[in-house]
């Protein structure tokens, strides 16, 4: 029924944009909402379920993770593939965020953000086999996502640090939100493993692989342009 509902959107054309519309609809609640926020700023001590459900809302409503994400699970097939790379992307994740909020290692929360802005781009492009013709080469996709991680993670350190968190049970918390995160990102990769799946079951997904990402690349570079404004404006 969905299909005759609307003719005009082949099937293989609905699948591409359903994923990325799973991935993009709460963009707006991205990172730490202002009820959050005062939440996390009036609290001391250890509060590990608090943090550990703000962590997993975080990812669950982080768009630039779901983004990436989405890319680097494209064209993985086998699980233990899947595992690896989501691995990958959650070790570098979750040392950054840890490190730069501990430390309070200060950057532009906006530079960092386009930067990942450009992780979408980066990985788009590598589906599209764009280094392969460019370079001659396939660049070492493990080590890109592993470096892309560490990025990830590290903006949403620039973020919690701006809350001058209480440093009574500071570290205790901040595992717990990152234990909250990798949560999150589990919910969210089952849910765009399910729908990538059933498109991967038809022709279409084939026929329609490199407009999907090119849709991709396009939210990447919005995402970057997004945030060099905000960089240049502020």
């Amino acid at each position: 029924m969905l299909f005759r509902s609307i003719p005009w959107l082949t099937r293989g054309q609905l699948y591409c944009c359903l994923l990325l519309l799973m991935s993009a609809s709460m963009a707006f609640a991205h990172g730490v909402t202002i009820g959050d926020q005062g939440y996390i700023q009036e609290i001391s001590g250890a509060n590990i379920i608090p943090f550990i459900y703000l962590g997993a809302k975080h990812m669950v409503t982080g768009y630039d993770h779901l983004l990436f994400l989405v890319g680097v699970i494209f064209f993985l097939y086998r699980a233990s593939d899947i595992g690896i790379y989501v691995s990958l992307f959650a070790i570098g994740h979750s040392t950054t965020l840890l490190v730069g909020v501990f430390f309070n290692i200060p950057a532009n929360a906006y530079l960092i953000d386009a930067i990942i802005g450009l992780s979408v781009v980066y990985k788009a492009l590598d589906n599209m086999g764009a280094y392969q013709r460019w370079l001659g080469f396939q660049p070492n996709t493990k080590a890109a996502t592993l470096i892309f991680g560490l990025f990830h993670g590290f903006g949403l350190a620039t973020k919690i640090q701006t809350f001058e968190l209480s440093e009574d049970g500071l570290l205790t918390n901040l595992i717990a939100f990152n234990v909250g995160v990798e949560i999150g990102q589990l919910l969210a990769l089952f849910g765009i493993l399910i729908l990538i799946s059933i498109w991967r079951k038809h022709p279409s997904f084939l026929q329609h692989a490199y407009s999907a990402n090119t849709l991709l690349m396009t939210a990447g570079f919005t995402l970057i342009g997004l945030q060099l404004t905000g960089f240049f404006v502020a």
